[in-house]
């Protein structure tokens, strides 16, 4: 599976000094080094070299400063890494190229030029909210058909608990999430239930959604 790409390309990105995270606002894998400006880096994973990609490689530069391509190096040696006009056509695109062995040894096949061309700058804006806004790593790049714990997710998730207790208003769990009030007003999941006014507790739904994730 593509997750079993994550973690060795998680280690060279953080060895280059990026803090890492995977399946950040649809990219695989996002590092971040802070900074003025921060510099974002992206990285897309597949099983094996193909031109779907380079395509999403291709997407995600309009949001990040440097980007990579990773994927399995082929037993026999026949795979697109070993094809020179696919190196090629990175290496003008300015697209890296990271090989993985079985055991997990990440090689660049093609160094990723930076910085790239960037075009969507509010695109990437949501992309560095949601990296900065996530506690720790928990979504596994290359993760699909599976629900993402986003940074959302993570603060409706810490109400929840709070909740689980017995019933709370929101200025009580503003040091969990500074925009409390708002989350448990939309609603979003289902998760809450407005008993009076100002006083909020946690619905069926909401208890399950606990006990799933806690499992998680």
């Amino acid at each position: 599976m593509e997750t079993a790409l994550y973690r060795p390309v998680k280690a060279f990105l953080e060895q280059a000094g990026y803090a890492v995270k995977g399946e950040i606002a649809g990219c695989d894998v996002v590092g971040l080094r802070e900074g003025e400006p921060p510099v974002v880096v992206v990285c897309e994973l597949k099983l094996t070299f193909n031109l779907e990609l380079i395509l999403q490689a291709v997407d995600r530069a309009s949001v990040a400063d440097e980007v990579w391509i990773a994927a399995r190096i082929s037993a026999r040696g026949r795979g697109r890494e070993a094809d020179k006009r696919y190196r090629d056509l990175c290496r003008r695109l300015g697209i890296g190229m990271l090989g993985i062995s079985e055991a997990g040894h990440v090689d660049v096949l093609v160094s990723a030029v930076s910085p790239m061309p960037r075009s969507n700058p509010k695109r990437r804006t949501r992309l560095l909210r949601e990296h900065r806004g996530r506690s720790g790593d928990p979504a596994l790049g290359g993760s699909t058909k599976v629900p993402i714990l986003t940074a959302y997710r993570q603060q409706a998730l810490a109400l929840a608990a709070a909740l689980a207790t017995g019933p709370l208003r929101p200025r009580d769990l503003t040091p969990l999430a500074a925009t409390a009030g708002q989350i448990l007003r939309s609603n979003h999941y289902g998760w809450f239930e407005r008993i009076d006014r100002g006083l909020y507790g946690l619905t069926a739904e909401g208890r399950r959604a606990l006990e799933q994730w806690t499992q998680a």
